[in-house]
């Protein structure tokens, strides 16, 4: 697995475990991957903040889950990126 996708990985265990703000700077550092701006809208549907998160849905190409619920689609992005690294 290539050290963006770990990288994204250890983002979204930081988010499932509580730590919003670690996972927020590990994305905002990979802005161009779909996969960090899909994490990247579900952070700021965990926040509230509805309108920027349906902004990184769209960036990410996800619109689909915008009313998913967060940590079952936290858990979809972890098998994704685990399936891809393998």
């Amino acid at each position: 697995m290539n050290a963006a996708k770990e990288e994204l990985l250890r983002g979204v265990d930081l988010v499932l475990a509580g730590d919003w703000d670690a996972a927020h700077q590990i994305v905002q550092q990979c802005e161009d991957d779909s996969t960090a701006a899909w994490i990247h809208a579900v952070l700021h549907k965990i926040e509230g903040d509805l309108s920027n998160s349906r902004y990184w849905y769209r960036r990410a190409g996800q619109l689909a889950h915008v009313d998913d619920e967060p940590r079952a689609e936290l858990t979809a992005i972890q098998g994704e990126l685990r399936a891809r690294g393998a």
